[in-house]
């Protein structure tokens, strides 16, 4: 029986230019990109705050796929959380213009009484003093993802490692992961990072795909082949995403649940990075992740 997923994170509005196209205050963070990819295999749950420019038809997004919308702060007193960013040299490197923290500047989460007793809970990338909010307020969870990113690697260190110790699964991607361990090898990173405290780690590599490590073994799963990649923003999202909502679906945290759930999410990102915003991720459905997960084993597999 599928079990209840609480994500929390980021809900925000981003602009956004990349060698091929822009696109100006569209729907983005962490919460978003990821509560949308959970609810196509579980009961999701979204935990954020929204200020006073937060549209209507964003939140007729969330609410379409079912998602629980209850343990959202919307905050009137100013706008919503803004980052503006500009990809280059095809994709390969990111740089930050603007953020503006708004809403999240003295954002202290609640949660109802159905949000507190979720069994699996998704702490997408937003500040661990938030993460750690959020996970104090939790009854009894079963399994625990911690998302990160180098922000946070670098100015909340300490309060990051204290989260990372709770945590059953903790995903970042290469350079976060060679950054927090102080490792250059992405395999030397990973058998460290293990020993921060978290269950097991994900270490995600972009194109290439991602790595499993974990105490039962290692894992490796390739990226869907992508020919029209827009914008790559919110991919690592919709994966950590994906891969809480399968494993809350399916009520299993064992290593082969996890080499299942990669899979799936793996098939989820690839969706999200073929337009702006969460639109490819909202518009394909169910369907076309599972062509594409069955896509990804084929090429995976040899006699």
């Amino acid at each position: 029986m599928a079990e209840k997923l609480l994500v929390s994170g980021s809900i925000a509005y981003d602009c956004i230019e990349t060698p091929l196209d822009k696109a100006d205050y569209i729907l983005g963070g962490s919460a978003s990109y990821a509560s949308l990819a959970s609810s196509y295999f579980a009961p999701t749950l979204i935990s954020g705050i929204v200020g006073n420019d937060f549209k209507e038809s964003d939140v007729k997004r969330l609410t379409a796929r079912a998602i629980d919308i209850s343990n959202i702060k919307f905050e009137q007193s100013k706008p919503t959380f803004f980052w503006r960013g500009k990809y280059h040299d095809n994709f390969n490197s990111r740089e930050t213009l603007d953020v503006q923290v708004n809403v999240y500047e003295d954002y202290k989460p609640e949660l109802n009484a159905e949000a507190r007793s979720a069994k699996y809970v998704l702490l997408g990338n937003i500040s661990p003093v938030v993460q750690t909010a959020v996970l104090d307020m939790i009854e009894s969870p079963k399994f625990v993802i911690v998302d990160t990113m180098d922000l946070w690697i670098n100015i909340e260190r300490q309060a990051l490692e204290a989260i990372v110790k709770r945590a059953d699964l903790l995903i970042l991607n290469d350079s976060e992961a060679k950054l927090f361990s102080g490792e250059r090898n992405i395999i030397c990173a990973g058998k460290k990072l293990m020993g921060f405290g978290a269950k097991s780690v994900i270490i995600k590599t972009g194109e290439y795909g991602a790595m499993l490590f974990h105490k039962d073994g290692f894992f490796v799963v390739p990226a869907f082949p992508i020919e029209s990649l827009h914008d790559p923003t919110g991919a690592g999202d919709s994966f950590a995403g994906a891969l809480a909502g399968y494993l809350a679906g399916c009520d299993d945290t064992s290593f082969e649940a996890i080499r299942k759930g990669m899979v799936v999410a793996s098939a989820t990102a690839s969706m999200t990075v073929e337009s702006f915003s969460c639109y490819k991720l909202e518009e394909n459905g169910l369907d076309e992740i599972n062509r594409r997960r069955d896509y990804i084993k084929k090429i995976s597999c040899s006699d």
